[in-house]
């Protein structure tokens, strides 16, 4: 019974084992349009939402991850997108926090562009968390990932404002 929880969690229903685009790609959109649903529930809520959002994601993320990984026998398999959506929640609820409330389409849009693209170039020192053992390694990347996304998009956003 946990084992199935566990797989269904990590690879997202299924998304990440079924659907024809990478993994990553799925993850991160899935992150986005909770995000975005999520404040749509709740929209006077944003801190709220954000922050808890994160706090349930995380440890959900580091145990499904890691035990799907340890199931699957593979250190960071394809199909675990769970990390993914919680990197993309990280990215979005940056951007969230620093504005005060939910992003608007050009915000969602260039948070999820720069989330997929630390996540895939993992400047330093994120890749160095892929060596965090079991479910940490999984998700801590993909974390970071998305905290330097959103703190990016947020300048980059604020920038454009001017």
């Amino acid at each position: 019974m946990r084992a199935a929880l566990a797989r269904a969690l990590a690879t997202v229903g299924g998304l990440g084992d079924r659907l024809p685009a990478p993994g990553t790609t799925v993850g991160s959109v899935a992150g986005a349009a909770l995000f975005w649903g999520a404040l749509a529930l709740w929209p006077s809520a944003v801190a709220a939402v954000a922050l808890a959002g994160l706090a349930g994601l995380l440890p959900v993320s580091v145990w499904a991850c890691g035990a799907e990984a340890r199931r699957r026998g593979v250190v960071d398999p394809h199909p675990v997108v769970l990390d993914e959506v919680a990197g993309q929640w990280a990215a979005l609820a940056v951007v969230a926090l620093a504005q005060r409330r939910p992003p608007g389409a050009a915000e969602l849009a260039a948070a999820f562009l720069l989330f997929r693209a630390f996540d895939v170039v993992k400047p330093w020192p994120i890749r160095r968390l892929e060596a965090l053992p079991g479910g940490w390694g999984i998700v801590a990347d993909d974390l970071a990932a998305g905290l330097a996304a959103g703190a990016v998009a947020t300048i980059l956003l604020s920038l454009l404002a001017r």
